[in-house]
């Protein structure tokens, strides 16, 4: 069924709102959001905007999950154009649909991984990225798997996930329940890696001190597949 032409102006009021709001903290810093502020570039009277949100930590909630889904459709999007029987080129297109989009989208990359607001708090129950994170870590967790299949046992069982706090065992185990720890781990200094580098080169602090980012990068997503048992990777 086609939305209403009242759900289309309203939907459409909602995009312009984030909009505004991504631009007052890409301008004067997360602290700047307003909503009262957003009604007067809008025309709209403060007490209309608030039926929209009726908090600026809604509103920051609202934009966490919108770039939330966008980054894991973007990284499941770049994986699935990598051939199935290819994990590690799947691993290689999913780093740099990651790299790529937060550059995209650097406020974006900042809400969803950053402190957002200060004083914020997500809402109660899920989390703002809940959704969105189980995809993204549960994509990784496959394709790091996937990627270390061929490598040889080791020599010990591989069942210890003391390491790991309950929570986040549970949620892994729960999506992927032949994980193991060691592969767990292996994706976890994958994340923390690329995520470093992102991190570094959207923040300004890697233009200073090295001149092509993407090369730096590449290298980076390289080593690391490398190091989960394959080698004949070309750069």
């Amino acid at each position: 069924m086609s939305a209403s032409r009242r759900e289309r102006l309203r939907a459409e009021a909602t995009e312009q709102i984030m909009e505004i709001a991504l631009r007052q903290m890409a301008v004067d810093g997360p602290g700047a959001l307003s909503l009262r502020g957003i009604a007067r570039e809008m025309g709209m009277t403060s007490r209309a905007i608030y039926s929209y949100f009726p908090t600026r930590y809604d509103l920051v909630t609202a934009l966490i999950r919108t770039f939330g889904r966008g980054l894991a459709d973007a990284l499941e999007l770049a994986r699935d154009e990598a051939p199935a029987s290819d994990p590690e080129r799947r691993l290689l297109a999913w780093g740099e649909a990651l790299r790529a989009w937060a550059l995209a989208y650097p406020q974006g990359f900042q809400l969803v991984y950053g402190d957002p607001l200060p004083g914020y708090q997500p809402p109660p129950g899920e989390g703002p990225v809940d959704e969105a994170a189980l995809r993204i870590c549960g994509g990784l967790n496959r394709l790091v798997a996937a990627a270390c299949a061929g490598r040889r046992a080791p020599a010990t069982p591989d069942d210890d996930w003391s390491g790991f706090l309950p929570a986040y065992r549970a949620r892994v185990r729960a999506e992927a329940p032949d994980l193991t720890p060691t592969v767990a781990a292996s994706a976890l200094r994958v994340w923390a890696r690329l995520h470093g580098l992102v991190t570094l080169e959207i923040h300004g602090h890697l233009r200073p001190v090295y001149a092509d980012p993407a090369a730096l990068y590449r290298a980076e997503m390289l080593d690391l597949v490398r190091g989960l048992g394959r080698a004949d990777l070309g750069a």
